[in-house]
């Protein structure tokens, strides 16, 4: 099978995408694969790491407020359009698949009006603008939360597949885990992290609570900071404490991060939707962090489903503090039963299927087309 993936701007919408791919391998040695993203995106040096190839355009998103900036976004628009369209016609794919951002929107559409068997995967319990736009042209739309098919319109088919990077994280290796880490076999360990670019406000929060973290007899943290915020983060605790505590870890960036998560007791982080599929998948319990700018909010509603449930505690982030945090931090480190309830919530909740799902998904449309 010849499959075109597109998605791009967060790992939120990259990983998905790979998990695909991955599925396909899985089932038959007979596929072939082209990525295509925006050649500033996350995606362009995540996406040859994962030995894909892979092929660029041009694109940006819309602002949200009048600017002529939109402008020059639909002139982009439709030159990626015809790029696409042209990468298209020389690789001759079976199908496309669009995960997410706003790169997807000339691929997606350039495929529908190439005739194209398509598909667009929907991570989110609220659709961001672009699903909304390419639903209008997709084949098939498929969703990650149970109950938001009705999102998108009336007529359209629209399927509850979850998330494809759950099952990317099912194989994960957890004592590779903690030996990447450098930390012993079975150590509780909190990971704390931002998402695939990182945080200031978590990270501001990480710095706080350093000088606390002793107080956790054998309880490892690792302070996944960003690329970006690296230095200024190790700095910053060097200079509150003189010297790095020897259970305190700060990386800039997680390349293993299904291994890693295997090996977490309890994750901190934002409330994108693969990494909520990735954790619920695992049954991890979490603090989730909302990130407030993003499209509709949709994080937080995210994370209402995980907190409703009983498989996370959430802090919005005009309520975050570093005492807030840490007195979230050791209520479930120190109380075994809460941990297990919310470990047992957040299983209940995850669909380590979903990658299969999806390609029975992708074999129903190639066969019908």
């Amino acid at each position: 099978m010849r499959v075109v993936l597109t998605g791009g701007g967060t790992g939120g919408h990259i990983y998905p995408a790979v998990a695909i791919a991955r599925q396909c391998e899985a089932e038959s040695a007979n596929n072939a694969f082209l990525y295509i993203g925006s050649e500033k995106g996350l995606e362009a040096r995540l996406v040859p790491q994962e030995g894909l190839p892979f092929e660029s355009i041009d694109i940006t998103g819309f602002r949200r407020k009048l600017s002529m900036d939109n402008v020059k976004t639909i002139m982009r628009f439709f030159k990626g359009v015809t790029r696409s369209k042209k990468l298209l016609t020389e690789f001759k794919p079976d199908v496309v698949i669009g995960t997410g951002g706003y790169v997807c929107g000339p691929v997606v559409y350039a495929a529908a009006k190439l005739g194209i068997p398509t598909m667009i995967h929907e991570q989110n319990a609220i659709p961001g603008l672009t699903n909304q736009f390419l639903s209008r042209y997709a084949d098939t739309v498929a969703v990650s939360f149970k109950g938001s098919e009705g999102a998108f319109r009336k007529g359209k088919r629209v399927v509850y597949t979850g998330n494809p990077r759950a099952t990317s994280v099912q194989s994960a290796n957890r004592e590779r885990g903690f030996a990447s880490l450098g930390i012993p076999m079975n150590s509780k360990v909190v990971l704390i992290t931002g998402g695939s670019r990182g945080a200031s406000v978590i990270n501001q929060a990480m710095i706080g609570m350093a000088s606390r973290l002793e107080q956790l007899e054998d309880v490892h943290f690792v302070y996944v900071t960003g690329d970006i915020y690296f230095e200024k983060t190790r700095e910053a605790v060097l200079q509150m404490l003189g010297t790095m505590p020897n259970r305190l870890h700060i990386v800039p960036y997680i390349n293993n991060m299904p291994e890693v998560l295997a090996a977490a007791s309890l994750i901190v982080n934002r409330a994108g939707a693969s990494f909520l599929a990735e954790i619920t998948s695992l049954g991890i319990p979490s603090i989730l962090i909302p990130s407030p700018n993003v499209t509709n909010n949709h994080q937080e509603a995210n994370a209402r489903e995980l907190e409703e449930a009983g498989a996370c505690r959430m802090i919005l982030e005009k309520e975050l503090t570093e005492e807030r945090l840490w007195k979230d931090i050791t209520d479930i480190v120190q109380d075994p039963a809460l941990q297990a309830s919310m470990s047992r919530e957040s299983k209940r909740l995850g669909k380590p299927d979903s990658a299969a799902v999806i390609l029975k998904e992708i074999h129903r449309l190639t066969t019908r087309m």
